[in-house]
């Protein structure tokens, strides 16, 4: 048999719980699907433009700090940390430090907005203005799925 406590001090506590949700939990979204504007060229000539970029962690960001090619040169940093999160692009599973280096410039700004979004604004979408009727509204930049317009 639960007993339950009628003192006001444990009536206080529970009040303090945070109350339990019946609703589904929306899970934290880790991964996020990109489209870059030009796409990385391989050495087959084929042109990867879909990929994957996962939610940084602290290790990313001081692992990255630390390499080498960075001490060296500390500009080298947005390449060395992009290479970390990108977890897919194209049919390239194993992204790094070269294949980043080799993109065009417009893709690696492209890559480095998509990081700052979803590191610290938690999103990807971006507010925008109609040039003929002036209406706001949010646009994924990410890009869609492939085939979507």
């Amino acid at each position: 048999m639960r007993r339950t406590s009628t003192s006001p001090l444990a009536a206080e506590h529970e009040s303090d719980r945070p109350a339990e949700s019946s609703g589904p939990r929306e899970a934290l979204r880790t991964e996020f699907g990109f489209l870059l504007p030009r796409g990385y060229i391989d050495s087959a000539g084929t042109v990867h433009r879909d990929g994957v970029m996962r939610l940084a962690t602290a290790r990313d960001e001081l692992v990255s700090q630390r390499d080498d090619r960075v001490r060296e040169d500390p500009s080298y940093l947005t390449v060395v940390l992009i290479s970390r999160v990108v977890s897919r692009l194209g049919g390239i599973e194993d992204v790094h430090a070269g294949i980043v280096e080799n993109m065009f410039a417009s893709d690696l700004a492209f890559l480095q907005d998509l990081y700052r979004r979803i590191n610290q604004d938690g999103h990807t979408r971006a507010g925008v203005t109609c040039p003929e009727c002036g209406c706001d509204f949010a646009v994924d930049i990410a890009g869609g799925r492939l085939g979507e317009s």
